[in-house]
């Protein structure tokens, strides 16, 4: 089994667009959208279009059907379950809602390939209509994190699933991403690490300004092909690096037993 987590962006990442502008696009809400985005916060601005959208009378039904058309590339799907079958953990940090991700990953069929999903709090209120929260209270509790947007640091979730599989015997974090905002929690891979921006993306974009400030190993991939390739080579790396670790490990504990043995009877020897 690998020892390994894979933690995933999910817009421009595991899917081919944003999942947000998806929906008010595919609704014709793209005109306030843009009449109101340089006014509003993200997530505030996301609430009030599920507000408008209801108000128009767009039902959840109507989000759902417009979330199964969503583009992503075969080989991702492929690569997910692959992954998932050699034992990785799975996890999602992403920055568009629970309700999005949720209805995607159901309709992919890989809802069961994912550990947990952390993203903003979203749910459907007593009138139907799909509540969107920041993920972090920035108002009242912000992160502190300038790299960041003010609701969601993603580093903070990524340390915090480090810890957890640590503890599960998993030490080896691969990270994928294509935004800015998973430029941070890049910055904070280890040695041994790796990360996979997608390229031409400003997550590859910033690595590119200063690829040394990073301690991961970078793989930019461009598609889906490109991706399934990078991300079960790297897995099969580090099952075969850690393998060959516990092998040493072993050896190097039976030769201490042996040497270990060896002085105790020499030790005996010597009064006779």
């Amino acid at each position: 089994m690998a020892g390994v987590v894979v933690v995933f962006d999910f817009d421009h990442t595991i899917i081919n667009c944003d999942s947000d502008n998806l929906v008010v696009d595919g609704l014709g809400a793209t005109d306030l959208f843009n009449e109101l985005s340089p006014t509003m916060p993200w997530n505030p601005l996301m609430d009030r279009m599920m507000k408008e959208l209801h108000s128009q009378g767009k039902t959840i039904e109507d989000i759902v059907e417009v979330l199964k058309t969503t583009p992503i590339h075969p080989r991702i799907v492929a690569a997910i379950r692959e992954a998932h079958a050699l034992g990785c953990d799975l996890r999602i940090v992403s920055d568009a809602n629970v309700f999005f991700i949720e209805t995607i990953l159901k309709h992919l069929g890989l809802e069961e390939c994912f550990t947990e999903i952390n993203t903003n709090p979203s749910h459907v209120d007593e009138q139907g209509r799909l509540r969107i929260s920041p993920f972090c209270d920035f108002t009242s509790s912000p992160h502190g994190c300038s790299l960041c947007p003010p609701n969601m640091c993603k580093s903070v979730i990524t340390e915090r699933i480090r810890s957890q599989a640590s503890a599960e015997g998993r030490k080896r974090m691969i990270y994928v991403g294509d935004g800015v905002g998973d430029y941070c929690p890049s910055l904070n891979l280890r040695e041994g690490d790796f990360v996979i921006p997608r390229k031409n993306f400003p997550l590859f974009n910033k690595i590119c300004q200063n690829p040394l400030a990073l301690k991961a190993e970078i793989h930019e991939w461009i598609d889906g092909e490109e991706f399934e390739h990078i991300l079960l080579n790297l897995i099969n790396r580090i099952t075969i690096e850690e393998s060959a670790a516990a092998q040493f490990i072993t050896t190097d504990c039976k030769l201490e037993t042996i040497y270990v043995s060896g002085h105790e009877s020499f030790a005996k020897a010597l009064p006779v």
